[in-house]
């Protein structure tokens, strides 16, 4: 049965009132034109993630006969060159329906096709091709591009339609079927990956930055996105400052009104630490709203809290004593400390959220906070942090939210002497309980586990490391992650503004906004590496550098 046509209005009204979409691609990005296939598959998915959450679509068959082909060249992927009896538009739907059925052969289509008229009708098909020619269309007249381009879509369709609870006829695969193939020339071309990380760069930018907005009133001259811009802009030059960053704007940019620096660090300097936060976590929601339908978005779990150090300051903190502490080292230098949470493991390394630290802070208080954030965007089993987070009362405020924790242990007299005997019995690991004292005779349950480093330069205790975990010691393994969040804050450094102010809000912006181009590269490069190999390997495929780039052409610069 055909669906309304004020249904089918409505999905693109919804697509058209949002900010961040531009569909069809073609139109928004430079590169795409109607012919380019990851631009298709970047609009099927926009449409799809609309339609599939309007109560009257409740199967999968009404999108693949409604979405809009029209405007697609398919003329650069048809390898006849005579007259045919179908056209490729239709050729693409009958194909779509194929894959989301997960049929093996064509002669499922065509059987399916001959049962069901209605469906022909809609589809345009004066008659059902025959199981020969369908077989011919897909093995010798559809490219290879354009048959992977088929079973992206036909992915994306399933997985936004089970997002949405709509029956769908069968399970998704997570694996891009071509990924398998033992071809070398399965890997993709490093044009391929630019191509395709542009495509997903402007969708992913789009999603994200907008949720950073200033108070600055009504009728202002210069556009706020251009404010974004700029700050984008800081993030693509070493050590670049804002007073000089915005005089090389003026010329890169393709605005015609572009801020001054003085401007934009004034209009930073109005917002609270709380309007960045909320600003932060926003864009963060929505960047993992665009990843949500891939399999490591599902496996997400484990999430690593950590605290970071700006450079050393120099200069007088006076009257700046809370905000401008000491280092986590025992040195008698003096930072601005920083503190995150990210996801790391399996999942795509995203910051979910962070805070600064200011001298008073609990680390209790720190984690809580930062644990609030975390568990409000993505469902949180594990969580790893370092020695300086090793309170018991931390320990016991994580074991009562239910969640699983592994941090290293600063050797006390007990676990140096512990160490010395384990030594001497050459033993390599050591388990024990042990209760820690809470106060008021209450006592946190947990578990030490005692490991020898490999190749270690010392020939006494020190060669032992001592963790607690309140789970079994196969946690263990899962510390190994936690080298991710120290790998992402040499990135996240990478990608700020340099400033010599002293004001804590500007200065918390500034890494604020550096992890969130940062937690957008990783987006984009999971977004990439699906697409074009059906996996996701933590070693990515699209820099750091390609997306700064990409992002500062997606902002109007250069």
């Amino acid at each position: 049965m055909p669906l309304p046509r004020e249904s089918r209005r409505t999905v693109f009204r919804q697509i058209a009132q949002q900010s961040y979409v531009d569909w069809p691609t073609y139109e928004s990005s430079p590169l795409a034109d109607r012919s380019f296939l990851p631009a298709l598959e970047s609009d099927i998915h926009t449409v799809a993630k609309v339609w599939f959450n309007q109560d009257e679509h409740e199967t999968v068959e009404p999108f693949v006969h409604a979405v809009p082909l029209a405007y697609v060249q398919f003329d650069t992927h048809d390898r006849y060159t005579g007259s045919t009896s179908y056209e490729m538009e239709t050729l693409f739907r009958l194909f779509l329906l194929k894959e989301c059925h997960g049929w093996d052969h064509e002669t499922a289509l065509a059987e399916y096709l001959t049962n069901h008229p209605a469906l022909c009708n809609q589809l345009g098909l004066e008659s059902v091709p025959s199981q020969s020619t369908l077989w011919r269309s897909w093995h010798h007249r559809f490219t290879a591009e354009l048959q992977a381009t088929v079973e992206t879509a036909a992915r994306t369709i399933l997985i936004k339609a089970q997002n949405a609870g709509v029956t769908i006829p069968r399970e998704p695969n997570r694996q891009n079927r071509r990924h398998n193939d033992e071809s070398p020339e399965s890997d993709p071309s490093d044009q391929t990956v630019l191509e395709q990380a542009e495509i997903v760069t402007e969708q992913v930018s789009r999603v994200a930055l907008p949720a950073f907005s200033l108070d600055r009133g009504e009728g202002c001259e210069i556009h706020e996105n251009a404010y974004w811009d700029l700050q984008t802009y800081l993030g693509l030059r070493e050590n670049l400052a804002v007073n000089e960053g915005a005089r090389s704007f003026i010329h890169e940019s393709n605005r015609e009104r572009t801020p001054l620096g003085h401007a934009h660090r004034e209009h930073v300097r109005n917002l609270s630490i709380e309007q960045i936060r909320e600003m932060y976590r926003q864009a963060v929601g929505r960047l993992l709203d665009r990843v949500a339908e891939t399999e490591e978005f599902f496996r997400a779990g484990i999430v690593a809290i950590d605290i970071t150090e700006d450079d050393p300051f120099t200069g007088d903190r006076t009257d700046h004593e809370d905000e401008i502490i000491g280092t986590k080292e025992n040195t008698d230098e003096y930072a601005y400390q920083w503190a995150t949470v990210q996801l790391v493991g399996n999942a795509v390394p995203i910051v979910l959220d962070a805070r600064p630290v200011r001298k008073g802070d609990t680390r209790k208080e720190i984690v809580e906070d930062l644990l609030d954030s975390a568990e409000a965007l993505v469902h949180v089993d594990n969580v790893l942090m370092d020695r300086e987070f090793d309170s018991q009362h931390i320990l016991e405020m994580l074991s009562q939210r239910g969640l699983s924790y592994v941090v290293p242990k600063r050797m006390q007299t007990s676990e140096k002497a512990q160490a010395k005997r384990l030594l001497q019995r050459d033993k390599d690991r050591y388990e024990t309980d042990r209760k820690l004292h809470l106060g008021d005779n209450e006592w946190h349950s947990t578990t030490l586990i005692y490991r020898r480093k490999e190749n270690s330069e010392h020939t006494d205790h020190q060669q032992y490391s001592v963790f607690m975990t309140n789970r079994n010691s196969g946690l263990l393994t899962e510390y190994g992650y936690r080298w991710e969040i120290e790998s992402g804050y040499k990135s996240i450094k990478r990608f700020m503004g340099a400033t010599t102010s002293k004001h804590f809000g500007l200065r918390f912006f500034y890494f604020a906004f550096a992890c969130l181009l940062y937690s957008i590269w990783r987006a984009v490069d999971l977004l990439v590496q699906v697409q074009l190999t059906g996996e996701y390997e933590h070693s990515p495929i699209v820099t750091a550098d390609n997306t700064l780039t990409l992002v500062k052409k997606e902002t109007g610069i250069g």
